[in-house]
């Protein structure tokens, strides 16, 4: 499938989108405040140990203190009677204030801090050394038996008597014996460098650091994949030239400088589409829609049938929807970056090989997602449960904020709602205090609602309360925010 990447640099931001068949499938976004932290090393320092959750807390010098579980902890680690693995209490193997290096699993998200492992690796083009572990571990994406029990073999070859264990990553996929030696000699001056620094490094200071965006990508894509590579800015094109001629040569030629004065972006419509991602609402080209609710302990996905009305009967212009659903969702799983827990709600089947089909074209489609995924049968609600890792934020979480009018919760009180709160703080106020007036300051909307709507009611009230009520707009006041003024 054609694919290129288009890669758009300003001095306070990279982003880099990629686009098959005309049609952006993912979108990358790293802000020079704000980059991402998934494989750095810190130097840590264990605050609090958890017993009861076998879990710490660890401080790498971020706002909030990182999550490290027993699981994750290398230390933890043991063999017991019958010779099998066992983990030990984390607290007999950690104390607060004691000095740990740490590696990010996973970003902070949300009002959670970064998750973190003391088992730490370092990745290269081909492969990921774990010098804490001794397997060797092969990419699932590399599907043929032979080509996986050759880069087995070589990989232990090639590692001789050495301790550490290695992930062969999707690129080594026909990867030559040199290309493979040549990554091992890289990680292990790297881990060298790492070992080095530990023993020189701060607590919250960071040990060893990832490559930038860009050049993680193109590290990490397989070569099959791409067609050309865009970039907007003169420098970074040198900069990736260097990098693909010295790393990854094959790359070198589809490295193209976009001198056009017309964002690159825009040329492309990409920016349009960054826009449509950040809706709720995901029109099908069936007439047919999602609908997208992302929190933050899950994201679900509604499927409605909208003007689409089929020219069969019922079930079959479900299942049409529901078939072109499938694709439309796997999409935007990956140009949304969602995460965890993943509900789909598919508009109901009664035929059970129409659900068998809209299954197995959703597992189809998302094959050619990067992270790795997992799908369940349909429930007996009728309901598809997913997960796909998550290991950074979410486009949403990364490009917006929480509304500071609902506060997140996506709706807001009616001003019939609000009116009606106003009327009895007044009522409450005037019951309990010796008041000549009362002044309410609200929102313009508010006001119109009062004088224009409930003109009525506010002589009324003020009858009642027998006191003048005053109106004065307050136009930065959000619908639900008021104040009652007593003189």
């Amino acid at each position: 499938m054609p694919a290129e990447l288009l890669i758009n640099v300003t001095p306070q931001e990279t982003r880099v989108a990629a686009v098959e068949n005309g049609q952006l499938v993912d979108i990358r976004v790293e802000r020079v405040q704000k980059v991402g932290l998934v494989g750095t090393i810190f130097q840590g320092t264990v605050r609090r140990v958890l017993p009861g959750m076998e879990a710490a807390f660890v401080d790498i010098g971020l706002e909030k203190a990182a999550f490290l579980h027993v699981s994750d902890l290398v230390e933890a680690r043991a063999v017991d009677e019958h010779g099998e693995r066992a983990l030990q209490p984390i607290a007999r193997v950690l104390k607060e204030g004691q000095t740990l290096a740490v590696q990010v699993v996973k970003d902070p998200l949300g009002t959670k801090g970064a998750r973190v492992s003391s088992n730490l690796t370092a990745p290269s083009r081909y492969l990921v050394m774990m010098p804490s572990e001794s397997g060797i571990g092969i990419s699932a994406r590399i599907d043929d038996e032979a080509e996986r029990e050759r880069l087995r073999a070589l990989v232990e070859e090639l590692r001789g008597d050495g301790e550490a264990g290695y992930i062969v990553r999707t690129a080594a996929d026909g990867a030559a014996r040199s290309a493979l030696v040549e990554d091992m000699d890289y990680l292990a001056k790297v881990w060298a460098g790492v070992q080095a620094r530990r023993a020189t490094t701060d607590p919250g200071e960071i040990i060893f650091r990832d490559l930038p965006l860009v050049q993680r990508l193109l590290r990490d894509i397989r070569d099959d994949d791409l067609e050309r590579i865009r970039i907007d800015s003169r420098e970074s094109f040198g900069e990736c030239r260097v990098f693909c001629e010295e790393y990854v040569p094959e790359l070198s030629g589809r490295i193209e400088h976009y001198p056009g004065e017309r964002p690159i972006f825009a040329l492309h419509g990409v920016e349009d589409e960054i826009e449509r991602a950040l809706d709720r609402k995901v029109p099908l080209k069936s007439g047919g829609y999602l609908v997208i609710d992302q929190t933050e302990s899950m994201t679900t996905i509604d499927i409605n049938t909208g003007g689409y009305v089929g020219r069969r009967n019922l079930e079959e212009t479900i299942f049409k929807t529901n078939l072109e659903a499938a694709q439309a969702i796997a999409r935007q799983l990956r140009l949304r970056n969602l995460g965890g827990i993943i509900i789909i709600d598919f508009i109901d089947m009664s035929d059970a090989e129409h659900r068998r089909q809209v299954l197995r074209a959703l597992e189809k489609a998302l094959e050619r997602d990067r992270s790795r995924t997992s799908v369940s049968e349909v429930s007996a609600l009728g309901l598809v449960e997913m997960t796909r890792k998550r290991t950074r934020e979410s486009l949403e979480q990364v490009l917006c904020e929480e509304c500071p009018t609902c506060h997140g919760r996506g709706t807001q009180k009616t001003r019939e709602t609000v009116g009606f709160e106003i009327t009895r703080e007044i009522i409450r106020q005037v019951r309990q205090f010796d008041i000549e007036s009362v002044t309410v300051l609200a929102s313009t909307g508010m006001l119109e609602w009062f004088t224009e709507e409930r003109a009525d009611d506010l002589a009324e009230l003020e009858s009642f309360v027998g006191v003048p009520v005053r109106l004065q707009a307050e136009p930065f006041y959000p619908r639900e925010h008021y104040d009652v003024v007593l003189r």
